[in-house]
């Protein structure tokens, strides 16, 4: 390496020299540096020879302190790549372009997805249909042996056919769901990174960091790649994904400055330069050998669809099994043979030869009633509906990372929410500032001294920053820091390079939500001074001294102190938030014992009020919460009186409420007793001063009580609660990395509207899956009681095989695809919320499908049995008759499942056209099976009587479905008076 690097050295100012004064042997050293050479002139000679030599990648991976310290630390390598650790890279198209050519860009391949192949394959894995393909072999052999090709195909080549589209449909719509969901997950891991690029901070998707971009990590936050830590303080690092260990590691730029792709920011702030990216990081190389799984999740409304269908399928199967004992005993049984070698059955003339042919007739009719009766259709409504409201949902700036997040939310109880970004607008600015016990107003003097410290208390107790550019001052940071900066440039003057120069950062404790402030130790001309800046009560109790208009240092008494109070609780009520700021000159500091900032004795400099409005339509969004049964919960870090004033704007809290107990801070309900927690803690509307663990305490509690509790949270520290809760809402503008990987939802707009409309596509999906549940179970019911009435009786099914397969595929696919992209309607919000443990299928669903599955039954044995009298139909025609209606009775049938309990069932009917679609091209594929495709479907033409008939016949159901939702139905689940745990447990 070192003589490598000694050529670069002597030849990096004449390429062609340097060509030739290669040894052979390191042919591809040469290779590579010619490369590179050439394409990135802009890079130093060193930053050259630490790639060509692949050091660059492993100095991080393996710790190399040995090799940092060649290179000169941290700063030599960022030199080397041509970074300016204060003004990052320069950033503009070229310098980012050559970047990537040299180093690669930060992504990972992702798993090849499932291609349509592997849909098709699954779906030739289902027995039945392995078995029906069985028998339409046979039959097509036996029927192109007995009738020749021309005509004997009919009937094995028409069960195929629709076999086909049955595995068709069903590949079709898993493949689109797989694909739906691989562009969610890209969507999901699309994570913005704060970058210094000539000199302003910006964010940047991380796909879009290279090597030499100087990244701002703050707590929370992923780090997004491989690299060296060259600014910042009391920075730690949790490093459990890479290791597993769940210890914090420190990180400073002697010890330990190295820091990996994929760990999260546990404390402090700083900054680092990106020293490899994409699969030349430590996590690159770990996500190359991780495989995608295989198993799809299952949701745990799935879960219970599929014990459903499994219980449906056994009946199904008994049933089968019944019909094919009968029709087998019936056919041999009731053959005689006469002296020709004809068979006869009852009456019919059949050569022996036709005996197996209709021995597989018996079997594919027995096995199509298997496939009619699995609700295989089920799961796929469960898929449809959640790929559809994910969709939606995403539109509507909620980002779904858990499918059973979707059906979960339906069935929400309790919203705990924070106050700011979700309540509020987030747009801060600085309303008020107390110097002493005087609020400034314009024109106002302040003595010098207390601005120049004011000046560093903000500019130096900050994790913000000031970026002057063409069009004008420009800030970064959280909101609450942006509206300090903003303030104390425009109405201190501050230069906050000015500030920086003059002082040298010692030592930081960075804010986090426990803590509620932060603090620095600076030293200036040979000083040391402490500023801490936070939740004014709790600066106000460390201060002894306060500062006056005048800049003269005051005895902070007993009745002094409580007239700060006063005016702290003056600006909350105002729905302030209260910000102060405290000094203190120290004494010398030994940095190697003393690991804290001394915390006692400050002085007051001031306060601020800060004004963040609350959202418009949060107030209506907060009502029809309570309207439908869900109660809102405020938990909030700001002082009670803010967060009274904010709930009671927000309509949480009624006037009156904060005297029974509605109104809690933090500290008072971690005193309560267990017992006392679980009797005070529903009817509470409001934490102030809460900590991460009060929200986690409070959600347990709920928990405890069978709420199903859904929680907001944007802070690192809000992971537990977000995780123990039933649904996780995370922030998608201040919410951490942390925090979003805890949830469940990501909020994109950080807006309480947006949950509000979580609750209702949760609601809208849990009902969608019943409407589909009543009308497959209305056909199962008919089509196989009608199947087994007829052949136990007349010892022939009246359905064919492909007619039952043509059922099948409308109910299970078409009927899925209609009901299962029903959008949110406005009487969702007026039900109260689905208890935990409730039945599936309801009272009501019950009572609508059992009506219509007994008319649709009475209706197909009277045609069955006195169809030919009747109407004078030939028993082909009649035949034709019974598949028609059936179908038409599902086709009307699927416009009552649409309102379960509504009586109108058009209502808002003309905004869902795709279920409008789906029903005219069931409509005309009908037709074109009776009409026209006679000899695949077995049927005969039918005039326009008979379709009126058939039509009758369906639109019947109308005035059926009308008249039995006037029946009231109990409560209570009907199985439940019977014992029978089956269906609830569905």
């Amino acid at each position: 390496m070192s003589a490598i690097i000694t050529e670069l050295l002597l030849h990096h100012h004449e390429p062609m020299h340097f060509h030739a004064s290669i040894n052979p042997n390191k042919k591809k050293w040469h290779k590579a540096f010619a490369k590179i050479y050439c394409s990135r002139a802009f890079l130093s000679t060193t930053a050259v020879a630490i790639v060509v030599d692949h050091n660059l990648p492993h100095l991080v991976k393996n710790k190399n302190h040995r090799q940092l310290s060649l290179l000169k630390g941290p700063h030599g390598v960022a030199a080397a790549l041509k970074t300016n650790p204060l003004h990052g890279i320069t950033g503009d198209a070229q310098d980012l372009a050559a970047r990537k050519t040299a180093f690669g860009t930060n992504t990972y391949p992702f798993p090849p997805s499932k291609s349509f192949l592997h849909f098709v394959i699954e779906a030739f894995k289902d027995p039945t249909i392995l078995i029906l393909l069985a028998c339409a072999a046979l039959s097509l052999g036996f029927g192109i042996k007995e009738h020749g090709i021309k005509e004997g195909w009919y009937d094995g080549g028409s069960i195929f056919v629709a076999v086909f589209l049955v595995i068709s449909v069903s590949a079709i719509s898993n493949f689109r769901q797989s694909r739906q969901f691989d562009k969610l997950s890209k969507i999901s891991s699309n994570v913005l990174v704060e970058v210094v690029r000539s000199g302003r901070r910006q964010e940047v998707s991380i796909y879009d960091v290279v090597v030499g971009d100087v990244v701002c990590l703050n707590i929370g936050d992923q780090v997004p790649a491989d690299g060296l830590f060259i600014e910042g303080h009391s920075l730690q690092v949790d490093e459990s994904s890479m290791t597993g260990e769940s210890d914090i590691v420190d990180v400073d730029i002697r010890a330990n400055p190295f820091l990996f792709s994929g760990t999260k920011v546990a404390d402090g702030y700083g900054k680092m330069v990106v020293t490899s990216v994409g699969m030349d990081t430590l996590w690159g190389e770990m996500m190359s050998r991780i495989s995608k799984d295989d198993t799809d999740e299952e949701t745990p409304l799935q879960s219970r669809l599929n014990k459903l269908t499994s219980s449906i399928g056994k009946l199904g199967l008994a049933v089968a099994f019944l019909v094919l004992v009968v029709l087998m005993i019936r056919y041999f049984t009731g053959n005689t043979e006469d002296e020709n070698g004809v068979r006869e059955f009852n009456g019919r003339r059949t050569k022996a030869d036709d005996v197996i042919n209709s021995v597989v007739g018996i079997v594919a009719a027995a096995v199509t009633i298997v496939v009619v009766a699995i609700p295989e259709g089920l799961p796929l409504a469960v898929t449809l509906t959640l790929a559809y409201s994910m969709k939606r949902m995403m539109a509507d700036q909620s980002m779904v990372r858990k499918l059973s997040a979707c059906e979960t939310m339906g069935s929400a109880t309790t919203i705990c929410t924070d106050k700011t970004g979700t309540l509020t607008m987030n747009k801060m600015v600085v309303t008020k500032f107390w110097l002493g016990k005087e609020c400034l107003e314009e024109g106002m003097n302040v003595g010098r001294s207390v601005v120049e410290l004011l000046r560093e208390g903000v500019g130096l107790n900050t994790t913000g920053g000031v970026y002057a550019s063409e069009e004008g001052v420009e800030f970064s940071g959280s909101p609450t820091e942006k509206a300090i900066l903003s303030w104390a440039v425009a109405e201190m003057g501050m230069d906050m390079e000015e500030v920086k120069r003059g002082c040298e950062i010692l030592h930081v404790e960075a804010f986090n939500s426990e803590k509620k402030r932060s603090g620095v130790l600076v030293k200036r001309d040979h000083e040391f001074h402490v500023h801490w800046k936070g939740a004014a009560e709790m600066i106000l109790a460390m201060c002894s001294h306060y500062y006056d208009l005048e800049g003269e240092k005051k005895d902070l008494n007993d009745e002094e102190r409580l007239q700060f109070n006063h005016i702290i609780q003056g600006m909350a009520a105002s729905s302030l938030r209260c910000i102060a700021f405290a000094h203190k000159q120290s004494d010398e500091v030994n940095l190697e014992t003393e690991k804290n900032i001394q915390e006692d004795g400050m002085i007051l400099l001031g306060l601020v009020g800060i004004k963040d409005p609350c959202r418009p339509g949060v107030k209506k969004a907060v009502e029809d919460c309570q309207y439908a049964g869900v109660d809102v919960k405020m938990i909030t870090g700001d002082n009670v009186f803010t967060a009274k004033a904010i709930a009671t704007e927000c309509g949480i809290l009624l006037p009156g409420q904060d005297q029974d107990g509605c109104v809690v801070e933090g500290a008072e309900f971690r005193s309560y007793t267990d017992e006392e927690r679980m009797q005070r803690v529903e009817g509470i509307r409001v934490m102030a001063r809460s900590s991460p663990l009060d929200k986690l305490l409070m959600v347990q509690c709920l928990k405890r009580l069978g709420h199903v509790v859904a929680v907001t949270g944007d802070g690192t520290n809000d992971a537990p609660a977000l995780k123990e809760a039933d649904i996780g809402l995370s922030m998608g503008i201040q919410g951490t990395e942390v925090a979003k990987e805890s949830s469940d939802i990501v909020i994109m707009d950080d807006n309480f509207a947006s949950v509000v409309t979580v609750l209702k596509w949760g609601r809208c999906v849990y009902n969608n899956i019943q409407k589909f549940i009543q009308f497959q179970l209305t056909v199962n019911v008919a089509a196989l009681t009608v199947n087994f009435v007829a052949a136990v009786s007349a010892g022939e099914v009246p359905l064919t095989a492909v007619q039952l397969l043509w059922v099948n595929l409308i109910m299970d696919t078409l009927g899925a695809l209609a009901l299962a992209t029903e959008r949110p309607a406005r009487e969702l919000m007026e039900k109260w919320p689905v208890g935990r443990h409730e039945a599936l299928i309801s009272n009501v669903m019950w009572r609508n499908l059992m009506a219509q599955a007994v008319y649709q039954i009475v209706v197909l044995l009277v045609l069955q049995f006195g169809g030919e009298g009747l109407f004078g139909l030939s028993e082909k025609v009649k035949n034709t008759l019974i598949f028609n209606a059936f179908v038409m009775c599902q086709v009307f049938n699927e416009f009552n499942a649409r309102k379960l309990e509504k009586r109108n069932v058009f209502e808002g009917l003309h905004k869902n056209k795709l279920f409008v679609g789906i029903v005219g091209v069931t409509v005309v594929l009908q037709v074109v099976m009776v009409e026209l495709l006679n000899k695949f479907a077995d049927t005969e033409r039918l005039n326009l009587g008979e379709w009126g008939i058939c039509v009758g016949i369906g639109a019947l159901s109308w005035p059926l479905a009308w008249l039995v939702k006037l029946i009231p139905v109990p409560e209570r689940p009907f199985f439940s008076y019977v014992s029978i745990k089956r269906w609830r447990g569905a």
